[in-house]
Parts: C-alpha cells; sequence; structure tokens
C-alpha cells in the first residue's frame, strides 16, 4: 500500500506501528516546518502525521488479523464425564473424548481466499483515503496563499490610498477640492481597509482547518507558507485518456471490485454447501467402566441440514451481490464524469488566469493611471476617481481567485484521476 501510494502521489506515507521508521517520519515532519511550505509539503506533512488517517491504517491491521484467524483451525473439543455409583463395587466409571471440527479444515482454504479479497479491498480503499487527504489539504493551502496574497495587495492598495487620503487633505485645506471630494477619498481607503479584515478573517480559518488536516498543535501551528500561489505551468500534463486511466487506477473503484468479487466467493461457498452438515466434528472417545474395562473407539458428530439449509444467507448474500455490482456500475460512471468536469474546469480556470493576467488587470491599472492624470487636470471628478480604483480591487480579487482555482481545480483532477498528474501521464495506457 505504501508502495502504490508513493508510485501514484508522489509521496511518502507511513502507518505509525511504534517502529524506528516512525521516528524517521516525525523527524521528516518536523523538518519540513522548519521551512515555508508549499502545498506538496503541506499534504506531506498531513500524510505523516494527520492522527484520522493513522486510525484509517488501522483497518488493514483488522483485515490482516482477519486472514490470520482464517488461516487457524478450530481448537478441538474435549469433553469428560463421571459418574459414580451409590453401591459396591464403588469403582467410578468415566468417560473423555476430544473430536475437531473437521469441515473447518476443508474449508480454510476458501476462507483464506475471502480473507485476502477483503485485504485486498481494504488496503485500496484506504488508498483511495489517502489521494483524497492529499488532495484535500492541497485545495486548503492554495486557498490559504491566495488569502495571503490577496491581504498583500490590499495592503499596498491601503498604503496608496491613504497617500491619496493625504494628497486630499492638502488639497482640502488649499481650497482646491470640497468636502465631498475628500470623504469620497477617505471612503475609499475604508473600503480596502475592510476588505483587509474579511481577508484576514478568511485566512485564520482557512489556517486553522489546515492545522486539523496536517494534525498539528501547540509550537507546530506556527508554520511558515510561501505567500503567493505559483506560477502556472507552461503546459499541462496531457489530459487524453484520463477517463480510462482513472478506471483502471482509482483505487475506490478497485476496493469495489474486490468487494464484489468478495461476496461472489462467500455466495459461491455457501450456495455449494448448502447441503453439507453446519459442523462435521470427529474425535476419539474412551470410557473405563465400573468393572475396568476400558471402551474406546471414534466419534462424529454432524449438525444435519433438514431444516436450515441456509436459505436465508444464500438469499441475503445474493441481494448483496447484485447490490455491489450495481453500485459498482454506479462508481464508474461517476468516476467517468468526475475526470470529465475536473478535465474541463482545468482548461476553463487556466485561460481565465491567462486572460485577466494578459488583459483584464493591465487594462484597469492603465485605466486607473489614465483616470488619476485626469483628476489632478480636474477633467473629472473624484467619484470617477473612486468608481476606477474599485474596479482595480475588483478585478484584483477576480485574478487571485481565478489564480487559486486553477491550482484547486488541479488537485481536483488528480483526486479525480486517482494520482498525481505527472505521475499518471507516464502510465501505461490501459
Amino acid at each position: 500500500m505504501q508502495r502504490d501510494v508513493g508510485t501514484i502521489s508522489g509521496h511518502q506515507v507511513a502507518w505509525d506501528q511504534g517502529t524506528v521508521d516512525d521516528q524517521k517520519a516525525q523527524a521528516e515532519v518536523h523538518r519540513l516546518l522548519l521551512s515555508a511550505l508549499s502545498a506538496n509539503d503541506a499534504a506531506q506533512v498531513a500524510l505523516l502525521n494527520n492522527p484520522d488517517l493513522q486510525a484509517t491504517f488501522e483497518e488493514i491491521g483488522i483485515s490482516q488479523a482477519d486472514l490470520v484467524q482464517a488461516g487457524l483451525l478450530k481448537n478441538p473439543t474435549f469433553s469428560g464425564s463421571w459418574r459414580f455409583p451409590d453401591v459396591a463395587p464403588g469403582i467410578t466409571d468415566a468417560e473423555y473424548s476430544l473430536a475437531q471440527d473437521f469441515l473447518s479444515l476443508v474449508l480454510m482454504p476458501l476462507k483464506i481466499k475471502v480473507a485476502k479479497t477483503n485485504l485486498e479491498a481494504t488496503e485500496d480503499r484506504v488508498t483511495h483515503e489517502v489521494i483524497q487527504l492529499i488532495s484535500e489539504v492541497k485545495e486548503e493551502f492554495y486557498t490559504y496563499q491566495a488569502e495571503l496574497q490577496l491581504e498583500q495587495r490590499l495592503n499596498l492598495i491601503v498604503q496608496a490610498d491613504q497617500a491619496a487620503v493625504d494628497v486630499a487633505k492638502a488639497q482640502h485645506d488649499s481650497g482646491n477640492i470640497n468636502d465631498s471630494g475628500y470623504l469620497n477619498q477617505q471612503a475609499q481607503m475604508a473600503s480596502a481597509q475592510t476588505a483587509i479584515f474579511e481577508a484576514q478573517k478568511e485566512k485564520i480559518s482557512t489556517r486553522a482547518k489546515l492545522n486539523r488536516l496536517m494534525g498539528l498543535w501547540g509550537d507546530e501551528i506556527d508554520w511558515k507558507a510561501t505567500p503567493s500561489l505559483p506560477e502556472l505551468p507552461e503546459h499541462d500534463p496531457s489530459l487524453e485518456h484520463l477517463e480510462s486511466l482513472a478506471i483502471s487506477q482509482r483505487r475506490d473503484l478497485l476496493a469495489m471490485r474486490q468487494q464484489v468479487d468478495a461476496i461472489g466467493q462467500a455466495l459461491a461457498l455457501k450456495t455449494n454447501t448448502r447441503f453439507l452438515p453446519a459442523s462435521i466434528d470427529v474425535g476419539v472417545d474412551t470410557e473405563k467402566q465400573t468393572d475396568g474395562q476400558r471402551i474406546t473407539g471414534p466419534t462424529l458428530d454432524l449438525e444435519l441440514p433438514i431444516f436450515d439449509q441456509g436459505q436465508g444467507e444464500i438469499a441475503k448474500l445474493a441481494a448483496e451481490y447484485r447490490q455491489a455490482r450495481r453500485q459498482l456500475q454506479s462508481l464508474a460512471i461517476r468516476i467517468r464524469s468526475e475526470v470529465r468536469e475536473a478535465r474541463e474546469t482545468l482548461k476553463v480556470n487556466r485561460d481565465q488566469v491567462t486572460y485577466f493576467k494578459n488583459v483584464v488587470v493591465p487594462l484597469n491599472v492603465k485605466s486607473v493611471n489614465q483616470t488619476l492624470l485626469q483628476y489632478n487636470a480636474m477633467q473629472v471628478n473624484t467619484y470617477d476617481l473612486f468608481l476606477m480604483k474599485q474596479r482595480e480591487l475588483d478585478s484584483e480579487r477576480d485574478y487571485i481567485a481565478a489564480w487559486r482555482d486553477y491550482w484547486i481545480s488541479r488537485a481536483q483532477l488528480e483526486e479525480a484521476v486517482g494520482g498525481n498528474l505527472h505521475a499518471v501521464q507516464s502510465s501505461p495506457k490501459p
């Protein structure tokens, strides 16, 4: 399972079982926290440190224990009885028997096969939850970086607005602008400052979510993040064949297939053994009679399937098998839909970010500068300048939001496909 996660996600995962390797994992967490985190760093910390994930890993341990149990014979049954005569000769009549369930030995290979299938399904489900955690951490981290970036930009705008207020005050004091113009300039700065407060609240909430996802507390929560979103890569990995690739490697789908197989095996086992005795106990019995003679011989105990031939259990397993097959079909359809949606969203988000960067933001900056020149030449009023600066602020927000959405949609596509896009690009096509 750990090797699979490393291959498809590019991240290391550790199941904390109190070994030396677990101490190395904690040392790696502390090392990562010493530097400014990236989204991949945050995901790595979560994989090594998230307590909910560690609890999920124990499901593998439970399935492993079930496999061990399936390979064990039932314990033999020992019975003894003692009868005491009430007249001479006063010799105790003692009887002993030792029996073993023979049917459990015959069915053991089939039970082991079912347990192995269940273990594989559990490993696939846990691997899928790991991929989901990676995606969730990345989405929150990109949101946090966007909030940091927006706060920085808003601070610059407030500084510029403060300078504009200072100029407006001087103009107001000299009688070059009226009270309305001066108040409008102050309102512009106040609006930007209010936006900072809102950004700070959102940043606090997102950081708290990240701390929970990374399993951090105490001094560990003082981590730093790279203060801005990553630049868009020059090209996205090939988006062809992603649907078929997801069908071949999504671990939740593999787990569902294993579940269908396990139920099918259980149904076949119960159907093929429905006329066999529920138990076959073979053993030996010895009895020492009152005259001192010992009588020894084999024993056979059968639970005959006369009334209960497993009709109810077979019907239940058949219904569960049909249900699991329908759920498998539904999951495959949903996976294909998720991949298509995430793929198209990624394309649109890239186009949107590029348009904001190359067209919208430069156009608004140019408009503000041009309006400022006209304002200084008394060709436009304060309201016009206020409106243009508000548009500039809105375009900055929208640009950062689109930038954030690109990286979030990339993380969602990785989750939909079931692995890191760079990793899946090199995977063989099914």
